[in-house]
């Protein structure tokens, strides 16, 4: 009998599916297409970790499942390995940024390579590839023209360490997010893109998209509308002056006893509406200064923070009536948002350059540019997108590329040669200046999978993404990922393909789903792998990688291992003995098989009853398990089968489907036996990968019990359990039960009040 050798079949058959390109499908030919996309995975320096694999497996299994059932499944996999995470570590170990990139991409790809997912290898792709950023660059143009990116002042977030401004969504609890250093408030003149005018339709298409609801809460909040009512209120010193407050309780005005700006800025009185008293100004630190108005009312005897600052300041605490707003002129109604337009500049080296020309010239001249602002009619004069014959901006090499090479504030693009920096104004022809800020990373990975169709397209040098090919593959069917992409990248995405598909540059079935408005209808949230009921962290010392894994046990036993550590949308405790116990699993499942392939050449056994009836009744779980991503109840269910089979026979048909059962999770050892089950009637036939075969069909007739297990009960405690025909009836059972001698002395002597009868289950007696 043959051994086990995971490492001499998982290298065979890793070469043959590329050389066979077993998982490249005809992306312009598909009959039944289905994009099956894991979430863009950054490329750290240090590898991939189980964590990782984990995300990656989960969708996998379900690819697979999906391609077995008839679907044409498309996989693709990339890097996203521009931005600060590659330009930290860069720095950290000393390498330039481009060249640490080309190192940490060939170290992930090779690891993804040997995970054994069903990657189309051939549509790969990696930000900063000048290939794909032009058409990041590109969108940042279209943007400009549409009037959807602009550039103003405003304060920032502005972090120390990473020496960049950070959107809001980048901040957590007041510290930068990368390296929980503390974000400070900073005014400076930045690029934004007005995500702000999507707000509505970013909410209410939350109601249309089959996502977890933990995401779409989370995404409610940080758009955050709000109701309410603007408040006109008159300086006192000079009623031409107003300032305007924004209240979702209007119903609190007249316990207004204060108002409350941004720090510096208080000082001075305001004229109440209604009353004609004058209400204090005063400065506060827990207003922003560059949100909403700018200014709150303080209303103390209905607000916990409110009363505190009064008392801390000796203001009036004022009980009143409800106010209830009947038209006056000082107030108006309004909606609100908690989001703001999306900061894109960043003052770092490793990113897009913005493609954005600045001419002095013009701009003294008072010269129009092109129209762009969210205010119609406002012209940007000076500022000129690059022509897009001239796309793309390559990121240029410079000596002083790490932050804060250059002027307090500005980018390290300032360092650039002169021969870059400078280049010709698109409107006047004369001497200008290019943009030295890079794109936000998350800019990067908004668009993504639209161009991942179109890799390869002998058109793709000359449109991000195909037309025809992009409408037969989107929107995504399944988009798989982790709940920490809840607001950022899964908003930025849906904004970008609302803004693509408004402005005509997408087509999209408007018959799909969601009528084509989303990128993402489906979405999946995998849950999180821990190791030793602990986060795997550095400091802990207990980051798992999956190669010494894989080397040990086979990629196929820690796939298997990862999926049935606990349920795939919550996640589980990585042990090392649970991976010594899945080995033993695949294992047991090879010598079973073993035992098939031998017998075919001699006999063909057939297989037993009961194990046939166990067989189909696994399909049935199987399919019902991975369709729903319960991949631990369905390797559980296999394992049960396997545990009936090893004293039972089981025909080389049988096995057959046993084995497609196993090919989602442990793709390498189901190609090997079912080549090796159909190996004399495939010696001269063109190679069938297992993965391309027809998913297993259950019999519904098999499936059903000709015997059941009932409990009998007495007073609600068990007295027996009787193994009765599948098709007995209520008083069929009753008659056994009350036979049964364990059952008759509970009921000797005693009246019988009511039988509780849970069919083909339970029997309880109630008796007095």
């Amino acid at each position: 009998m043959q051994i086990y050798d995971h490492k001499k079949i998982e290298a065979k058959w890793r070469k043959r599916w590329l050389d066979e390109k077993v998982y490249q499908p005809d992306l312009k030919g598909v009959k039944k297409p289905f994009y099956n996309l894991m979430m863009f995975p950054y490329p750290s320096a240090e590898g991939l970790h189980v964590g990782n694999m984990y995300a990656f497996t989960g969708a996998d299994v379900y690819g697979r499942f999906k391609r077995m059932q008839g679907y044409d499944v498309f996989e693709p996999i990339g890097l996203d390995g521009f931005g600060i995470h590659s330009e930290n570590y860069a720095i950290k170990v000393g390498k330039h940024p481009a060249e640490q990139a080309k190192i940490s991409e060939k170290h992930f790809y090779d690891q993804l390579n040997k995970i054994g997912n069903g990657f189309a290898w051939d549509q790969r792709l990696e930000t900063y590839d000048p290939e794909y950023y032009k058409w990041t660059q590109w969108l940042f143009v279209q943007m400009f023209k549409k009037g959807l990116a602009y550039r103003g002042k405003a304060l920032v977030n502005w972090c120390p360490s990473c020496k960049t401004v950070l959107a809001d969504e980048q901040v957590e609890a007041g510290v930068c997010e990368r390296c929980k250093t503390e974000v400070v408030k900073k005014e400076m003149e930045q690029w934004f893109f007005k995500i702000t005018a999507y707000a509505d339709r970013l909410l209410s298409n939350l109601d249309e998209i089959d996502w977890p609801k933990k995401i779409k809460v989370a995404q409610r909040n940080w758009i955050g509308r709000s109701e309410g009512y603007i408040v006109r209120w008159q300086m006192a010193d000079d009623r031409s002056q107003i300032i305007e407050t924004f209240t979702t309780r209007i119903d609190t005005f007249l316990g207004v006893t204060f108002l409350a700006v941004g720090a510096g800025k208080g000082g001075y009185k305001v004229i109440h509406p209604v009353t004609g008293e004058e209400i204090p100004v005063w400065a506060a630190d827990y207003v922003v200064t560059d949100y909403g108005t700018g200014a709150v009312m303080g209303v103390p005897a209905s607000d916990e923070r409110d009363r505190a600052f009064a008392k801390e300041h000796g203001l009036e605490v004022r009980q009143f009536k409800p106010f209830t707003p009947h038209g006056e002129k000082f107030i108006k109604p309004e909606v609100r948002y908690h989001l703001r337009d999306w900061l894109i500049s960043r003052q770092r080296y490793w990113g897009p350059p913005i493609p954005m020309i600045y001419c002095e010239e013009c701009a003294n001249r008072n010269t129009p540019g092109v129209k762009n602002s969210s205010t119609p009619g406002v012209y940007m004069g000076g500022w000129y997108p690059v022509p897009e014959a001239d796309l793309p901006v390559v990121l240029p090499e410079v000596r002083h590329w790490k932050p804060g090479s250059g002027r307090a504030g500005k980018s390290p693009l300032e360092t650039a040669p002169e021969s870059w920096l400078y280049t010709e104004c698109p409107n006047c022809g004369k001497k200008a200046k290019r943009e030295t800020d890079v794109s936000d990373t998350f800019l990067d990975s908004a668009w993504y999978f639209l161009r991942y169709p179109s890799v390869g397209d002998e058109r793709s040098r000359l449109m991000p993404f195909e037309p025809k090919v992009t409408k037969r593959w989107l929107p995504v069917d399944a988009y798989i990922g982790g709940a920490e992409h809840a607001v950022l990248h899964l908003m930025y995405s849906r904004f970008v393909w609302m803004f693509l598909r408004d402005y005509g540059y997408l087509e999209v079935d408007r018959d799909g789903p969601c009528q084509g408005e989303e990128p993402f209808p489906f979405l999946f949230s995998h849950g999180l792998i821990i190791k030793d009921g602990a986060k795997m962290s550095k400091s802990r010392g207990n980051v798992v990688n999956p190669d010494e894994y894989i080397d040990r046990y086979g990629a196929d036993a820690l796939r298997m291992y990862l999926m049935f550590v606990g349920p795939y949308g919550q996640g589980g405790d990585f042990r090392d003995t649970g991976m010594v116990g899945m080995y033993r699993f695949l294992e047991k499942i090879w010598k079973l098989f073993q035992e098939v392939i031998s017998n075919q050449l001699t006999v063909d056994s057939k297989t037993h009853p009961e194990l046939k009836r166990k067989l189909h009744q696994t399909i049935q779980k199987v399919t019902q398990d991975i369709a729903k991503f319960k991949y631990n109840t369905a390797i559980a269910a296999l394992m049960e089968l396997t545990n009936q089979w090893k004293d039972k026979s089981m025909s080389k048909e049988d096995a057959v489907r046993v084995v497609k059962l196993l090919a989602p999770l442990a793709p390498y050892i189901a190609e090997e036996l079912y080549q090796s089950l159909r190996k004399h009637e495939a010696r001269n036939s063109k190679f069938e990968s297992i993965h391309t075969q027809a998913w297993p069909e259950f019999d519904e007739k098999l499936i059903r019990e000709d015997e059941v297990t009932v409990i009998i009960q007495v007073n609600g405690k068990v007295r027996n359990t009787l193994q009765l025909q599948a098709t007995s009836n209520k008083p069929q059972v009753i008659e056994k039960a009350e036979a049964d001698e364990k059952v008759k002395k509970y009921l000797e002597g005693k009246r019988i009040k009511n039988v509780v009868w849970v069919p083909q289950k339970l029997v309880n007696f109630v008796v007095e």
